[in-house]
């Protein structure tokens, strides 16, 4: 789990771009927004699909780095929306289980 969080601290991206997804973010629902996004991997463990929404989040933006015509801005909120949710949901997961338990 600290692998996301420090995965999430490394991201250099255009402060709208994270400002819009922090916004988003108070309102993402990960039953209605990770089948959206991820599809049948939807119920994947909260690290594994936090660590598939980093990948996606990845391509996204190399896509934006390379001005690719299929980029989509919106979908790359979405993505990190739920990236930063995930990661927030894991956290607080971390901080409830007692010591000498497993997360996920």
């Amino acid at each position: 789990m600290a692998d996301i969080h420090r995965k999430l601290a490394e991201l250099l991206r255009p402060k709208l771009l994270v400002r819009a997804a922090r916004h988003a973010k108070a309102h993402y629902n990960r039953t209605r927004h990770l089948p959206r996004l991820l599809g049948p991997m939807a119920q994947l463990s909260g690290v594994s699909a936090a660590l598939k929404l980093a990948e996606m989040e990845a391509e996204i933006d190399q896509q934006r780095c390379a001005q690719d015509a299929s980029y989509s801005a919106i979908r790359h909120i979405d993505v990190l929306t739920a990236l930063m949710a995930e990661a927030d949901l894991l956290a607080r997961a971390t901080v409830l289980i007692p010591k000498g338990r497993s997360a996920l």
